[in-house]
């Protein structure tokens, strides 16, 4: 068949939907399947959760290749496993996952990365080919297949897909944020069973927020901004349901966050005031005398954690007593509070560090590949270049980022509660959640951290960033932020007798059936 058959044969009987889809699976299989092999070299966090998980370093140079080099293959443990998991993750659902496949298929003694990259792959086709569906569906396909060209564009960027290659949990992260919105959105359009797309919304959402420690915060936001979803049926097991799923989505986010432990605590502590507090004060000594810190503390300003020698031990009994203790998350952030400045010029550094979908400091070949240490792809790699290029480094872009992105979605909202129809509400609460759990990313990683490792940190905020664009410019191209289209879409399900369409009686808000 020629490509031109090919072509026609796709318009007449593929959705924009599944050419997306296709589009992102074709991309990223040349990308990571096919020599050279593209991945993320390792920055020194692949111990936090390759031993737990029953894999080892296998290359005997493999320290020499730290942040330079991807390496695909690892050792598989033949016998016990002495070594626990030092941090809880739902990552390791996955490596487990493509373990089991690579035992199957390859070897029991050595770990091949790419059935890993093969299991994120999947599953982000198909989170891709559900976010497009939500915001094509019913649309005509000349406008739908500019759309998926888009999604194209900026999902299958090799900014993203990397990362499947490597045991950072930000593929974790990226696939459920995706999965998530994509879901809410097909809840709000009235696409699928409501039920399986509340399964979905709830697991990714918990798989999200247990995904990486900092990403605590995520449960305990999806689950307020989720209330309005009890409202959209009024069957009382779907109420029940949808009200058992956020308490424990909500206890989810507090437990991840009492899982945290010591050791990566006091990492991050020391790295909140020496990286940040300290670093843009005035006068290191004073303060540290305001949270009650001695203030020879102060030769530490600047410091990071690893350093193989400093002026004090990081782990030694002293700090614990005389500076880890004296401080918290909720000191930190009244400290900020009350000195707006700082404040301002660690949201500004944020920023400066919140558009780089690639972090800087890590390669994307092998060794066996020839590049340079360090060297990175620009295969597909477009829509990152451009961002972080073109996008401005200032916290007051993303505050005008948001402030364009609620306005643009309130009109219907406004509409919607006018109407008395809670279904078609749901939208904008749904992106005003996504932007809170992108900016809770940039919150987290300043308070928590300090400026260590920012443009890896704040991943979240720019996954969250590119997710909540795409589906406003998708919308507007699409002529579904306000005007005839939307009023017709929401018209022809009310008149479907579709369940979600909400009337209004003596007894107040209700829904038909």
């Amino acid at each position: 068949m020629s490509g031109e058959k090919v072509g026609k044969w796709i318009v007449r009987y593929g959705s924009p939907a599944a050419a997306a889809a296709a589009g992102v699976l074709l991309i990223t299989i040349v990308a990571l399947f096919t020599p050279p092999f593209l991945g993320m070299a390792d920055n020194g966090d692949y111990f936090r959760i390759l031993y737990g998980n029953g894999l080892y370093f296998k290359p005997p140079d493999y320290n020499d290749q730290y942040l330079g080099y991807f390496v695909r293959e690892y050792g598989i443990f033949q016998f016990f496993n002495e070594n626990g998991a030092p941090l809880f993750s739902s990552q390791s659902l996955f490596i487990h996952l493509a373990l089991l496949l690579n035992k199957l298929f390859y070897s029991s003694a050595v770990f091949d990365i790419r059935f890993q990259a093969a299991v994120y792959t999947v599953l982000y086709t198909m989170a891709v080919y559900l976010l497009v569906e939500a915001v094509t569906w019913k649309l005509p396909r000349k406008l739908g297949y500019p759309i998926a060209g888009l999604a194209v564009f900026i999902f299958a960027d090799t900014g993203y897909t990397a990362f499947f290659n490597s045991f950072y949990s930000e593929s974790v992260v990226m696939i459920m944020a995706m999965l998530v919105v994509a879901s809410g959105m097909l809840l709000y359009r009235k696409r699928y069973n409501d039920y399986v797309l509340l399964a979905v919304l709830a697991v990714s959402a918990v798989l999200l927020t247990t995904s990486k420690q900092q990403n605590a915060p995520v449960g305990l936001i999806i689950a307020m901004a989720g209330v309005i979803l009890v409202f959209v049926r009024r069957e009382r097991a779907y109420r029940m349901l949808v009200s058992c799923a956020l308490i424990g989505l909500f206890a989810v986010g507090v437990g991840t966050y009492a899982l945290i432990p010591k050791e990566f605590v006091n990492i991050n502590k020391y790295h909140a005031m020496t990286r940040g507090v300290l670093m843009n004060s005035h006068d290191p000594e004073a303060t540290l005398k305001s949270f009650g810190i001695d203030r020879q503390f102060a030769i530490l300003n600047g410091s990071i954690y690893y350093l193989p020698y400093t002026a004090v031990d990081v782990d030694s009994e002293l700090l614990e007593k005389e500076f880890y203790s004296r401080y918290g998350f909720g000191s930190i952030l009244a400290y900020y509070l009350t000195h707006p400045d700082q404040a301002g010029k660690m949201l500004d550094l944020a920023a400066r560090s919140g558009f780089t979908i690639r972090p800087p400091a890590m390669g994307n070949y092998e060794q066996a590949a020839g590049k340079p240490f360090g060297a990175q792809t620009v295969f597909f790699s477009g829509y990152s270049l451009l961002k972080d290029a073109l996008a401005p480094k200032t916290f007051g872009f993303v505050v005008i980022w948001t402030l364009v992105v609620l306005g643009l979605y309130a009109p219907s909202f406004v509409a919607a509660v006018r109407a008395r129809r809670v279904r078609a509400t749901i939208r904008l609460p749904l992106m005003a959640m996504m932007i809170l759990v992108g900016l809770s990313g940039i919150l987290v990683s300043i308070i928590g951290a300090g400026d260590a490792d920012l443009s890896k940190h704040e991943f979240l905020f720019t996954a969250c960033f590119d997710l909540v664009s795409f589906l406003t410019a998708a919308d507007f191209f699409g002529r579904r932020l306000w005007g005839a289209r939307l009023l017709e879409d929401e018209q022809e399900e009310e008149e479907g007798g579709q369940a979600g369409a909400v009337n209004y009686g003596q007894g107040g808000w209700h829904v038909s059936q």
